[in-house]
């Protein structure tokens, strides 16, 4: 007989709520092991004894074949040296003790699974079109966890008594629903209703799902608009095919321009509407369900009050006010058993977009539906279960088999990564970065994970800023979580700045335990952390605005960056923004402050520029009194506002009615031009040139000082070719390819001077697919090495994960 073995095993990572405990127990019935499996603050914590051949046999398995929505980061042995006395191998149920210090990885929410899938299809089946139905291997997760552990009585399924049925396969650890948190069916479990608004703004309720899901669907095909509660919040939903229902969605809320994401019934109907690369078929097919950017596929318009699907090369003829201006399209496929029934019933194409007020989080609750969106929807489908974490669409593209996240939330977040070095382990520092202003997430570092939160948003209302201090608490009831010390921008007048001042004095912290990032560096630091690098790259942090060092708004940064910090190599001269604030919301001014620097006032007065004319003579010339006196200006060097000046110039963008919009419609207008150069024959413009201004200072000074490339000669030399030729389409679109190609190649020339350094390309700016593609083949052509952003934001999505790396290597 062979000696017998004892070990403890303590499993670290996404290992509560997808079905461990019942892989493991099956495992070990298998191997004839003999211990016990639970859940705790450590993770899952197995005892296992028997042969030391089967336990290793065991542990293999565990480890190449955990289940599905699984991600072991860490696995600790403990050898034991007497053995206990098991009758078998049972499963404990879950505790965390008084004073234990939560460290699990808290799984994303997942899409419904093939099997649910089936099961909500299949007459026979006792979970037969009912809308909550999810096991172990999908459903809510995140957006229903109250604490830790992850035990329904410590989520929103908490008041839902499971009939004896649905009792049964939760107990039974070889049923795939062992142990599914939100396991029920339609005779325990959530329910829905579905209410209307009349005209005096009564609502009229009915319960039965079946009728209440109908209801919505009838008021979506006469176009309707209809708030449909998903996982995280509430969706508006409307016909994407209707070109009425889509312009009264746009007129109620207020939202003229930016883009509206759909979503599909299936693969095929999303092929119908638009095209893609087999990379971006699987990101949208992936069990994360994002929304993912992708081409329009062409069609004729189809004419109002028309149910008839208008078909043109296969095409779904979707309204043209879904994404005006640009030549992608948000897609996404239901991830929900909800969503796929009303999917199934509806056959086409919807507006799914967030049920929010502008610039304010995501709304999970009716009463707030009801009370800040009346006036936006004509019905609203309900149910019971409470959202108690928020959590929006993830956002996605793909660039060069690259997937680039834009929205990091449903489905991916919270992101957990495990520190391959124990720098916070075994110490008492838990650090909290609270991130940027704009497209807010924040990070927290304890034991050995570094977590950012799912999306939290912009953080210029009250409302949203309320929605900030809420997704703090989350995390610290979570995970039991007090900073020893906090991480922010350098922005004084960021409410995340501001909101870690304040706790600074409140809670007595030392100047070092309250640290300050510069923004741009931040970036680069966020895509250094998801690799865990440390050493040198070169960084191009492209965006918007941010403040730097020299109280100057960046936004063009080349940086030569490490943990330690940055040497700037390179970036735009700078400009003025002209009263401040109001030039990033009319763009005009930034286009003047621009030609200031190159023309007479006289010569900007008589230039063909619409937005120029229509501010008047009078007004252009109140301007311009204010840049040469240096009056209500702000100097900046931004790639961002050089794209919104561009546009503004080519009569793409009056006033700018999303951020991003002129980035979209420059980078759609050169697609054009890439699509029609060669078969239209388009005269080949001059090529443009990123002059560089001459360096300043002593000689001693010269050999430290950034190249600076001028930023108002090159939007000079882009507007006279546009005034030289005839103002034709053809003409702004070789224009707009000859703006992304000339930065592209500043961007090459500066990294071909280090071709030993890794290069990181981050910042909202490099959203810009074909900005980013130019740089990426420039890159695989000169062998250099770069790192991709991974599931990391590179707008200012990822600011707060850069930050938290920046912080705990320089913690005193």
């Amino acid at each position: 007989m062979k000696p017998l073995r004892q070990v403890t095993v303590i499993v670290k990572g996404i290992v509560q709520g997808v079905g461990f405990r019942p892989f493991v127990f099956r495992l070990a019935h298998q191997l004839n092991l003999v211990g016990s499996v639970l859940n705790n603050h450590l993770g899952v914590t197995i005892i296992l004894q028997g042969s030391n051949q089967l336990i290793e046999q065991f542990m293999d398995n565990l480890t190449q074949s955990p289940p599905p929505l699984a991600r072991i980061d860490a696995i600790e042995v403990i050898n034991h040296r007497q053995l206990n006395q098991f009758d078998g191998f049972s499963i404990i149920d879950s505790h965390i003790l008084d004073g234990e210090h939560a460290n699990v990885a808290i799984s994303a929410d997942m899409s419904i699974c093939l099997d649910c899938l089936d099961d909500i299809n299949d007459p026979h089946n006792r979970h037969y079109q009912y809308p909550f139905t999810n096991c172990t291997n999908c459903g809510p997760r995140y957006s229903i966890i109250d604490s830790l552990p992850y035990d329904r009585c410590n989520t929103a399924m908490a008041d839902f008594v499971m009939c004896d049925r649905c009792r049964a396969a939760y107990t039974d650890p070889l049923n795939r629903r062992y142990h599914a948190q939100p396991v029920s069916c339609p005779h325990c479990g959530p329910q829905l209703t579905f209410s209307t608004i009349n005209a005096n703004a009564e609502f009229l309720y009915d319960s039965s799902m079946l009728i209440a899901l109908e209801q919505a669907v009838e008021m979506i095909n006469r176009g309707g608009i209809v708030a449909i509660k998903g996982l995280g919040g509430f969706h508006l939903v409307c016909d994407a095919t209707n070109n009425d229902a889509v312009a009264a969605l746009r007129q109620r809320k207020q939202r003229p321009a930016k883009p509206l994401a759909i979503m599909v019934t299936n693969l095929a109907q999303a092929q119908q509407c638009v095209s893609g690369t087999p990379a971006e078929w699987q990101a949208l097919t992936s069990p994360e369900k994002p929304i993912t950017l992708m081409n329009k596929r062409h069609t004729r318009a189809k004419s109002d009050n028309n149910d008839a699907a208008s078909k043109h090369n296969n095409a779904i003829a979707l309204s043209s006010l879904l994404a005006p201006g640009i030549d992608r399209l948000g897609i996404f496929l239901p991830y929900t058993p909800l969503h796929h029934l009303l999917m199934q019933r509806l056959n086409k194409p919807i507006v799914a977009t967030s049920a929010n007020r502008s610039g304010e989080p995501i709304i999970t609750n009716k009463t707030d539906i009801e009370r800040h969106l009346a006036h936006v929807i004509d019905g609203i489908l309900d149910h019971n279960r409470p959202i108690i974490n928020a959590c929006d669409d993830s956002v996605m593209q793909v660039i060069d088999e690259q997937v680039q996240v834009i929205r990091l939330a449903r489905g991916y977040a919270p992101l957990t990564i495990n520190l391959h070095s124990p720098m916070l382990s075994n110490s008492q520092h838990s650090v909290l970065a609270v991130g940027g202003q704009q497209k807010n997430t924040v990070a927290f570092g304890f034991d050995d994970n570094l977590i950012v939160s799912p999306h939290i948003g912009d953080l210029f209302n009250l409302e949203a800023q309320q929605y900030f201090n809420q997704s703090l608490a989350t995390f610290s009831r979570l995970y039991d979580f007090s900073p020893s010390h906090i991480v922010h921008d350098n922005h004084p007048q960021y409410a995340p700045t501001q909101w870690a001042v304040n706790y600074q004095c409140e809670h007595q912290l030392t100047p070092s335990h309250c640290i300050g990032v510069q923004h741009h560096f931040a970036h680069v630091l966020s895509v250094m952390a998801m690799h865990q690098h440390t050493d040198q790259v070169v960084g191009f942090s492209f965006d918007g605005t941010g403040l730097g060092d020299d109280s100057v708004l960046w936004g063009s940064e080349v940086m030569l960056a490490d943990i330690h910090g940055f040497t700037t190599l390179a970036h735009f001269s700078s400009f003025k923004l002209i009263g401040g604030e109001q030039a990033i919301k009319q763009p005009v001014r930034i286009l003047l402050a621009l030609l200031f620097e190159q023309m007479s006032l006289q010569h900007v007065l008589t230039l063909p520029i619409a937005a120029i004319q229509n501010l008047g003579r009078h007004k252009v010339m109140n301007l311009y009194q204010l840049w040469r006196n240096n009056s209500h200006c702000i100097e900046c060097r931004s790639v961002g506002r050089l794209f919104d000046a561009l546009a503004v110039a080519l009569g793409f963008i009056g006033s700018s009615q999303y951020e991003g919009q002129a980035g979209m419609m420059i980078e759609a207008a050169a697609n054009d031009y890439l699509n029609n150069v060669g078969i239209e024959g388009l005269p080949a413009l001059l090529p443009v040139t990123l002059n560089r201004l001459s360096c300043t200072g002593n000689q001693a000074d010269k050999a430290i000082e950034p190249l600076q490339w001028h930023s108002s000669d090159f939007i000079a030399q882009l507007i006279n070719h546009l005034l030289t030729h005839s103002q034709s389409t053809s003409i702004k679109q070789q224009i707009c390819w000859h703006f992304i190609h000339a930065i592209s190649q500043q961007v090459n020339q500066v990294a071909q001077q280090y071709p030993q350094l890794p290069q990181v390309f981050c910042g909202g700016v490099f959203q810009n697919k074909l900005l980013l593609s130019q740089c990426l083949d420039d890159c695989h052509q000169g062998g250099r090495r770069f790192l991709p952003s991974g599931h990391i934001p590179i707008n200012d999505g990822g600011i707060a994960l850069g930050q938290l790396w920046y912080a705990i290597h320089h913690m005193a």
